[in-house]
């Protein structure tokens, strides 16, 4: 790589064991602040649906609040989950909120449901998949663009904002469609490690320039325990196994206290399931993070890396973004 990556966070709001979700996102508010204040690129959420532990489903309503709580640093969306919505809904609420923060905004699209099938037919009655999802992309970016003679359909805001357009995916296909776009893509490694190298030069070797992008921008999502010592990030990290472990089990994702040892709470199939949902998983001090970063990044350029944090203390997860910091 010619420069290390600049950092992001990826933010799912979170909801700890018995806290409001008023709580919660006060707390997602001074997390994003602290993270301006450290120079974080970018602060994005992550839209989910019908999953109790997680507040982030109306994700253009928190983008615009952690906007307008911040100053200066890229606030967006990842991602929006398009099948769930029509592209001219997504392009009037993206097109409001960079009228509001003019050059902050960005329009991270996925093509899963984010949530179950259920939920997803309550969110989106015609019942259009994942299938629709080269042709809503592209019908948005016509929206965002600027306004064309005879224009029947106008997202009023929205038209000429040309909001950028990131595409977040888990497979080769995901990255394909990034690069025949000419969109900057990033890869889910905090929950999908394994085709991350070849999901990446796929997109650097196939990309093709746009309007929006002459050469390919890509960023690598990871879960992250940063902590003052490895012993205290293997402590904090049990907080993550559990939430892995309760989604695998479908019960609710509340965040839930570390535990001393994850003995007894998991059987082993369990735990190697839960490990490797978050095989790229870095942890510890700033110097242990920094080494494990090394061989993650071997072989495959990235320009970003965005980074979930999974801690339960709101102080020890501020605290993390210093430690996060200091790996650069």
């Amino acid at each position: 790589m010619p420069d290390y990556p600049d950092y992001s966070l990826l933010e799912l709001a979170s909801v700890r064991e018995g806290d409001s979700v008023g709580t919660t996102l006060a707390n997602s508010v001074a997390y994003a602040q602290k993270a301006e204040k450290l120079g974080f690129k970018r602060f994005w959420l992550a839209e989910h649906h019908n999953m109790e532990g997680i507040s982030s489903s109306a994700t253009s309503v928190l983008i615009g609040h952690i906007a307008g709580k911040t100053e200066s640093m890229r606030v967006g969306s990842g991602g929006v989950m398009l099948p769930n919505h029509p592209p001219l809904v997504i392009a009037e609420q993206f097109g409001t909120l960079e009228s509001l923060y003019p050059g902050r905004i960005d329009l991270g699209l996925g093509r899963a449901p984010g949530t179950d099938p259920v939920t997803a037919r309550a969110l989106r009655r015609e019942a259009l998949g994942p299938e629709q999802f080269p042709e809503d992309v592209a019908r948005l970016q016509s929206l965002l663009g600027p306004l064309q003679p005879g224009q029947q359909v106008k997202a009023i805001p929205g038209a000429g904002t040309n909001v950028p357009v990131w595409l977040l995916g888990s497979s080769l296909y995901s990255a394909q469609l990034a690069a025949m776009y000419g969109l900057p893509y990033a890869f889910a490694g905090h929950f999908a490690p394994r085709l991350y190298r070849e999901a990446i030069r796929v997109y650097r070797s196939q990309f093709r320039p746009s309007q929006q992008l002459e050469r390919p921008h890509a960023m690598l999502a990871l879960p992250a325990v940063p902590a003052d010592s490895l012993e205290e990030a293997r402590l904090l990290a049990t907080t993550s196994y559990q939430r892995i472990l309760a989604l695998f089990r479908g019960q609710p994702l509340w965040m839930k206290p570390p535990v001393a040892t994850m003995d007894g709470l998991w059987h082993a199939g369990e735990e190697a399931g839960v490990k490797d949902f978050l095989a790229l998983q870095v942890m510890g001090a700033a110097e242990d993070i920094r080494r494990q970063l090394e061989p993650i990044l071997a072989g495959v350029e990235v320009e970003e890396l965005m980074f979930t944090v999974d801690i339960y203390d709101p102080e020890k997860r501020r605290r993390a973004l210093d430690i996060l910091m200091g790996t650069r």
